[in-house]
């Protein structure tokens, strides 16, 4: 037996390892939410959303309430029929309830009887937050009776009680993220949570969400009520509008419809409009109100169908230009939003980031292409001048081509870029720049504004991870850092080399406030720790974006931030009674052709550079000093909470000379 083992290297059955309850969640979380950072840590919040929104779309909840306290606990209750609390026929000892938050891949969305279409699908999501929480509190109402019962990390704290009577159904669940999984100090954004809840209220119009944020939170949050109740009722229409104010569109009305699938099979929801502004396109697509970034079967068929019946309509009116249009041409100048409810929908992975059901690609594109041909039809003045505009874009691309597939584009194709990047034309590196964009819905605004031949654009999903307190391993598995290493191509740390670097600046653009100041002070991080030779180079930037629109009789100027508008007050407005000032609350939410005038424009804007303390710059001298620079940032954005507490303690006397 002993020469057996030593054969097998001590490996025996003693050495398997069997994780019981939610223990694989624990181990393992970034398979069930893509991570440990804060952007995983905010999908919690969706899972728990989503649920409510399950019963608002089956139609059984009405209105849902999200709030955000002080100690970063998340409330999200829904006037629904509240969770089943009765004994659970395969687990007689335990509520369904309890078996809903402590099993794996259990609910009451796989049957199809519970819900026709919903978002949660895989009977993980709320059982995930649970062991990922370090509280959890679960009320439910039901049959005029309130039953309670509370969780900690996977397992339940106490019985699930009754603790009084109401007259109110649902479900209402708080929790606290676990900061053990989460990292010291990880916090839910107001901002984030926010856009989530209005995103939500968009794709289904027949629900209202009440939200509310502790005061507190939003000291230095642009842009986020207290209190707000949220309701569309024309649904991703009204979202629509709003994406394209301030924008030139090529026809009266946007192309929208809602169309039921046969069978019972569920329905969808579509809205797109077409402007002159230049732009790489912007789509957002949903399928049962969870967002799919990387698309899916949905998004081929609504670009098949756009396609086919844009070709059907030049044969109609003998335009035999249409051959050449692809879905690309087509949804470059498109703004387009894409929303499906489907009956047991498949995803790639618990995230659900893309949609795989084979069958959804023959819905949308049979319930698109039949719609947008009557569309066509009722306005041929304005499909004339779409469809010519669109056979323009794709002669220019076409006459292009083969000086692309010559120049820089060719050589890129061979590189694994990452699939957000909106590339530049030119082919060498010599006055180009990339921006490194907070958000996709900021992305969409700055592809837009961009000069294509020398500007591309990679949107980053909200806060970046801080390498500062990360460990080599969970640096390499973030995605976001990993895009952004391989959009660069000059490698990190040991491997990195200046000569590759595939652009002359690196940008980085947020929004004007707090928030955007942190994503940036991380990304500062991540160049200085990993790619420090790129800001010795003076290559590294950062964008300025103004604060505030002001306009009196005409004149329109921007300010930067508060001291600059009440030094403008004070000059160009000075005796001026009415001067409107607008405050943009996100670059997202900036009509390009603003973004392009005030922070993108080359001839116009301005650009912080970033660089090192003079001592710090090369040879000797750094190697000698670097402790300064060095030491600062692990003190700021290090391990230590402690060492940062006591940075602020010192320096707060100095916050009020601060100016950017």
């Amino acid at each position: 037996m002993k020469d057996n083992l030593k054969k097998n290297g001590g490996y025996s059955a003693a050495d398997i390892e069997v994780l019981e309850g939610l223990e694989p969640v624990r181990k393992r979380p970034g398979m069930y939410i893509g991570g440990t950072d804060e952007a995983a840590m905010h999908h919690l919040v969706s899972e728990i959303l989503d649920n409510a929104m399950d019963e608002a779309v089956a139609g059984f909840a009405s209105r849902i309430e999200i709030s955000l306290d002080t100690d970063n606990r998340v409330l999200i209750s829904d006037n629904g029929r509240g969770i089943p609390v009765d004994k659970h026929p395969k687990f007689p000892d335990k509520s369904a309830l309890e078996v809903i938050f402590t099993t794996l891949h259990s609910g009451g969305k796989f049957s199809g009887k519970v819900y026709n279409t919903s978002g949660g699908l895989h009977g993980v999501g709320s059982s995930v937050v649970n062991a990922l929480s370090s509280e959890m509190t679960v009320q439910v109402a039901r049959d005029g009776t309130l039953y309670e019962q509370k969780y900690s990390r996977g397992h339940v704290q106490s019985k699930l009680k009754k603790v009084g009577t109401t007259k109110n159904k649902g479900t209402s669940i708080s929790f606290v993220p676990d900061l053990e999984i989460f990292g010291e100090g990880a916090e839910f954004s107001p901002k984030t949570i926010y856009k989530l809840a209005r995103s939500k209220a968009y794709l289904y119009k027949g629900v209202e969400i009440a939200w509310h944020c502790a005061p507190v939170l939003l000291k230095d949050t642009d842009g986020v009520p207290e209190d707000d109740i949220i309701k569309f009722p024309n649904g991703i229409l009204d979202y629509l509008y709003s994406l394209l104010e301030g924008k030139t569109s090529l026809t009266p009305k946007p192309f929208y419809g809602a169309v039921e699938f046969p069978d019972g099979l569920g329905r969808c929801e579509f809205a797109i409009g077409w402007t002159e502004e230049e732009t790489a396109g912007f789509l957002s697509s949903y399928c049962n109100t969870i967002p799919t970034p990387e698309g899916g079967t949905h998004v081929q068929g609504l670009r098949g169908a756009l396609s086919k019946a844009l070709k059907s309509y030049g044969d109609l009116i003998n335009n035999k230009k249409t051959g050449i249009l692809t879905p690309d041409d087509i949804f470059g100048s498109a703004t387009a939003l894409l929303s499906i409810f489907l009956r047991d929908p498949q995803f790639q992975g618990q995230t659900k980031e893309k949609l795989t059901s084979a069958n959804a690609t023959r819905l949308i594109e049979n319930a698109v292409k039949s719609n947008f041909e009557h569309w066509l039809t009722g306005d041929p003045a304005s499909s004339k001048y779409l469809l010519d505009y669109l056979i323009n874009v794709a002669e220019e691309r076409k006459r292009g081509k083969e000086m692309q597939e010559m120049s820089r584009k060719s050589a890129t194709r061979k590189l694994r870029l990452p699939g957000k990047l909106a590339d530049c034309a030119k082919k060498t590196s010599e006055g180009t720049e990339i921006f490194l964009v907070e958000g996709d819905s900021a992305g969409g605004s700055a592809k837009q504004a961009r000069n294509r031949e020398l500007q591309a654009i990679l949107p980053l999903r909200g806060k970046v991870l801080n390498v500062a307190n990360a460990t080599s391993d969970k640096i390499r598995a973030n995605q976001e850092i990993s895009d952004l290493i391989q959009a660069l191509g000059c490698g990190t740390g040991k491997d990195f080399n200046i000569d590759k670097l595939r652009y002359e600046r690196v940008i980085i653009m947020t929004d004007a406030d707090v928030d955007g100041a942190h994503i940036a002070s991380l990304l500062i991080t991540l160049f200085y720790q990993e790619m420090r030779g790129l800001i010795e180079a003076g290559a590294l930037y950062l964008a300025l974006p103004p604060l505030y629109r002001l306009s009196a009789g005409g004149e329109s100027v921007y300010a930067r931030d508060d001291a600059h508008k009440d030094e403008l007050m004070k000059t160009v407005f000075k005796g001026r009674k009415k001067v409107e000032i607008s405050r943009f609350k996100g670059l997202g939410e900036m009509p390009a052709a603003q973004l392009k005038e005030t922070t993108m424009d080359m001839k116009k804007r301005g650009l912080l550079r970033v660089v090192l303390p003079e001592a710090e710059r090369s040879g000797d001298a750094f190697k000698k000093a670097e402790g300064g620079t060095a030491q600062l940032i692990d003190r700021l954005m290090g391990k230590n909470p402690e060492a940062r507490f006591a940075f602020i303690q010192e320096n707060a006397r100095f916050a009020q000379d601060i100016d950017i």
